[in-house]
């Protein structure tokens, strides 16, 4: 990839990084459904903005709008309650670690989608280290009995990696159409679906606090509508497995925030578990793989 892709996506996993430390405010005062739903309504009015803006043409398919509406609930809606359901269990850190697992699934998914990304040998071996790196991160659960349910929030979470790692391989089906009408009428479909199931589930929201509202709105605004917007573009240009490496950064900036401004306590097995993670995006990627090669020849 180009430097400005790295670049790109080095600043797509730090925003990103940031939404768990967003979601660990919200959850104070929020459920998980409120969470997504704000965001992804919020997101989508932006979204629009931009779209006009820009003087973008509305599509006339209107199957389009229901694929599309159906990628923001699959993609959004139902990931972005899950994440925060499984963050009142666990750390944001760990969370974010787990969340580095997408491109492992993503991997898996790829292999087996029609027209996606055939697994190789190292693609193979990182997928065996991501599996590794999952069981270190649950060990501590599975010693405690899952007394504090934190087995079912790693779970929780897990699920949603899968739903990205399948959302990722369908959005690029849609390569052909403009990655604003996308990001657009996916996170308009997300909002739709999210709302009043929000209202239906946890009632109307009470929100008391200043950094709620901030943290809802930099959810939002920066760590959706913005980077959806360049995650399209990017996507058709350098696949789903690439632009999933962004998962290297969110979980460090997600640890440090969550130590330094929540005072949560990551144990050393987690680290090691990340570390684990991180070997295998490193040998999906193939390069380390590659090392010294060239003086052996």
């Amino acid at each position: 990839m180009a430097l400005r892709d790295w670049l790109l996506i080095l600043f797509v996993g730090s925003i990103w990084g940031c939404s768990f430390l967003f979601n660990a405010v919200l959850i104070r005062e929020l459920g998980p459904i409120w969470v997504a739903a704000g965001r992804v309504s919020m997101a989508a009015v932006v979204s629009w903005i931009f779209f006009f803006g820009m003087k973008k043409t509305l599509p006339r398919d209107p199957m389009l709008y229901i694929k599309l509406g159906l990628l923001g609930i699959f993609s959004y809606a139902i990931p972005f309650t899950l994440f925060p359901l499984g963050q009142a269990h666990i750390p944001s850190g760990l969370t974010a670690i787990i969340n580095a697992l997408t491109p492992i699934m993503t991997v898996i998914v790829s292999h087996f989608w029609p027209g996606g990304e055939k697994a190789r040998f190292n693609k193979g071996l990182g997928v065996l280290a991501g599996f590794v790196g999952a069981a270190l991160l649950a060990s501590p659960a599975l010693s405690a009995g899952n007394g504090n349910g934190q087995l079912w929030a790693i779970g929780v979470c897990l699920l949603a990696t899968i739903l990205y790692a399948i959302t990722l391989n369908v959005a690029r089906n849609f390569r052909a159409i403009d990655p604003t009408t996308i990001a657009t009428i996916a996170l308009t479909g997300a909002a739709v679906a999210s709302l009043p199931m929000a209202f239906v589930v946890e009632g109307v929201p009470h929100v008391t606090r200043v950094e709620t509202w901030a943290a809802w709105l930099a959810l939002a605004v920066v760590s959706t509508a913005l980077t959806f917007q360049i995650m399209y573009r990017m996507l058709p240009r350098v696949g789903a497995t690439n632009f999933a490496s962004n998962t290297f950064v969110s979980p460090v900036v997600a640890i440090i925030l969550g130590v330094t401004l929540l005072g949560e306590t990551i144990l050393p097995v987690h680290i090691i578990g990340m570390l684990v993670v991180f070997l295998g995006l490193l040998l999906i990627d193939g390069r380390i793989l590659r090392i010294g090669r060239p003086a052996a020849a």
